[in-house]
Protein backbone atom coordinates (compact mmCIF):
# COMPACT_ATOMS: atom_id res chain seq x y z
CA UNK A 1 0.00 0.00 0.00
CA UNK A 2 1.28 3.49 -1.00
CA UNK A 3 1.10 6.37 1.70
CA UNK A 4 2.36 9.45 1.77
CA UNK A 5 4.57 8.89 4.88
CA UNK A 6 7.05 6.43 6.59
CA UNK A 7 5.88 7.44 9.93
CA UNK A 8 2.40 6.60 8.31
CA UNK A 9 3.96 3.04 8.21
CA UNK A 10 5.98 2.73 10.79
CA UNK A 11 2.92 3.58 13.64
CA UNK A 12 0.26 1.37 11.21
CA UNK A 13 3.36 -1.45 12.40
CA UNK A 14 2.87 -0.26 15.92
CA UNK A 15 -0.65 0.02 16.51
CA UNK A 16 -1.30 -3.42 14.30
CA UNK A 17 0.74 -4.60 16.64
CA UNK A 18 -0.89 -3.75 19.59
CA UNK A 19 -4.12 -4.70 18.24
CA UNK A 20 -2.42 -8.55 17.53
CA UNK A 21 -1.10 -8.64 21.06
CA UNK A 22 -4.66 -7.77 22.60
CA UNK A 23 -6.82 -10.04 20.65
CA UNK A 24 -4.31 -13.35 21.02
CA UNK A 25 -4.79 -11.85 25.01
CA UNK A 26 -8.69 -11.78 24.21
CA UNK A 27 -8.97 -15.30 22.73
CA UNK A 28 -6.38 -17.16 25.20
CA UNK A 29 -7.70 -15.33 28.06
CA UNK A 30 -11.11 -13.92 28.20
CA UNK A 31 -11.77 -14.31 31.88
CA UNK A 32 -9.00 -11.90 32.74
CA UNK A 33 -10.57 -9.22 30.39
CA UNK A 34 -13.75 -9.13 32.69
CA UNK A 35 -11.96 -9.07 35.37
CA UNK A 36 -10.47 -6.29 33.95
CA UNK A 37 -13.56 -4.35 33.51
CA UNK A 38 -14.87 -5.34 37.19
CA UNK A 39 -11.56 -4.08 38.64
CA UNK A 40 -12.46 -0.59 36.38
CA UNK A 41 -16.05 -0.90 38.14
CA UNK A 42 -14.60 -0.85 41.41
CA UNK A 43 -11.54 1.72 41.15
CA UNK A 44 -12.02 5.33 39.97
CA UNK A 45 -8.05 5.79 40.18
CA UNK A 46 -7.75 3.12 38.21
CA UNK A 47 -9.99 4.47 35.70
CA UNK A 48 -8.70 7.95 35.87
CA UNK A 49 -5.15 6.20 35.27
CA UNK A 50 -5.92 4.44 32.66
CA UNK A 51 -7.62 7.49 30.74
CA UNK A 52 -4.65 9.39 31.66
CA UNK A 53 -2.70 7.71 29.90
CA UNK A 54 -5.04 6.73 26.60
CA UNK A 55 -5.45 10.41 26.62
CA UNK A 56 -1.80 10.88 26.35
CA UNK A 57 -1.26 8.21 23.40
CA UNK A 58 -4.05 9.65 21.49
CA UNK A 59 -3.14 13.09 22.22
CA UNK A 60 0.47 12.09 20.98
CA UNK A 61 -0.89 10.20 17.75
CA UNK A 62 -2.75 13.61 17.08
CA UNK A 63 -0.36 15.57 17.27
CA UNK A 64 2.65 13.52 15.28
CA UNK A 65 0.24 12.34 12.48
CA UNK A 66 -2.65 14.07 11.67
CA UNK A 67 -2.58 13.63 8.09
CA UNK A 68 -5.73 12.59 5.87
CA UNK A 69 -4.44 11.78 2.47
CA UNK A 70 -4.58 7.97 1.74
CA UNK A 71 -6.67 5.34 3.32
CA UNK A 72 -3.46 3.70 5.75
CA UNK A 73 -3.04 8.09 6.96
CA UNK A 74 -6.87 8.37 7.63
CA UNK A 75 -6.53 4.76 9.72
CA UNK A 76 -4.06 6.11 11.75
CA UNK A 77 -5.07 9.00 11.97
CA UNK A 78 -8.20 8.13 13.11
CA UNK A 79 -6.89 5.66 16.04
CA UNK A 80 -5.12 8.50 17.15
CA UNK A 81 -8.49 10.96 17.52
CA UNK A 82 -10.37 7.76 19.28
CA UNK A 83 -7.95 7.20 21.87
CA UNK A 84 -7.96 10.88 22.46
CA UNK A 85 -11.81 10.82 22.54
CA UNK A 86 -11.89 7.93 24.92
CA UNK A 87 -9.16 9.12 27.23
CA UNK A 88 -11.45 12.06 27.76
CA UNK A 89 -14.52 10.24 28.37
CA UNK A 90 -13.06 8.30 30.68
CA UNK A 91 -11.58 11.17 32.56
CA UNK A 92 -14.71 13.71 32.22
CA UNK A 93 -17.43 10.99 32.33
CA UNK A 94 -16.39 7.51 32.77
CA UNK A 95 -19.83 5.69 33.42
CA UNK A 96 -21.30 5.42 29.95
CA UNK A 97 -17.66 3.57 28.56
CA UNK A 98 -17.08 1.33 31.73
CA UNK A 99 -20.61 0.56 31.21
CA UNK A 100 -20.27 -0.58 27.30
CA UNK A 101 -16.75 -2.18 28.30
CA UNK A 102 -18.79 -4.21 30.75
CA UNK A 103 -21.56 -5.00 28.23
CA UNK A 104 -19.17 -5.68 25.30
CA UNK A 105 -17.49 -8.85 28.13
CA UNK A 106 -20.40 -10.98 26.41
CA UNK A 107 -18.50 -10.82 23.10
CA UNK A 108 -15.14 -11.11 24.45
CA UNK A 109 -14.04 -13.86 21.90
CA UNK A 110 -15.65 -11.41 18.80
CA UNK A 111 -13.78 -8.53 19.45
CA UNK A 112 -10.63 -10.45 20.28
CA UNK A 113 -10.89 -12.10 16.83
CA UNK A 114 -11.85 -8.66 15.08
CA UNK A 115 -8.45 -7.05 16.82
CA UNK A 116 -6.39 -9.70 15.35
CA UNK A 117 -7.76 -9.73 11.58
CA UNK A 118 -7.38 -5.91 11.88
CA UNK A 119 -4.61 -6.29 13.58
CA UNK A 120 -2.90 -8.48 11.44
CA UNK A 121 -4.10 -6.30 8.26
CA UNK A 122 -2.20 -3.04 9.59
CA UNK A 123 0.90 -4.73 10.80
CA UNK A 124 1.04 -5.89 7.08
CA UNK A 125 -0.12 -2.96 5.24
CA UNK A 126 2.83 -1.09 7.10
CA UNK A 127 5.45 -3.53 6.40
CA UNK A 128 4.90 -4.20 3.12
CA UNK A 129 3.73 -0.43 2.26
CA UNK A 130 5.67 2.01 0.33
CA UNK A 131 5.92 5.67 1.33
CA UNK A 132 5.96 8.02 -1.79
CA UNK A 133 6.88 11.24 0.75
CA UNK A 134 8.67 11.60 4.20
CA UNK A 135 6.61 13.84 5.86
Amino acid sequence: MDTISVLTLRLAEIIGLYMIVIGLGGLASPQRWRAVMDDLNRSPGLVVALGFAVFAVGATLVLVHSIWTDPLAIIVSLVGYVALIEGATLLAVPGPLIRIGHWSTNFIRTWALIALILGLLLFLAGLTGRATLSV
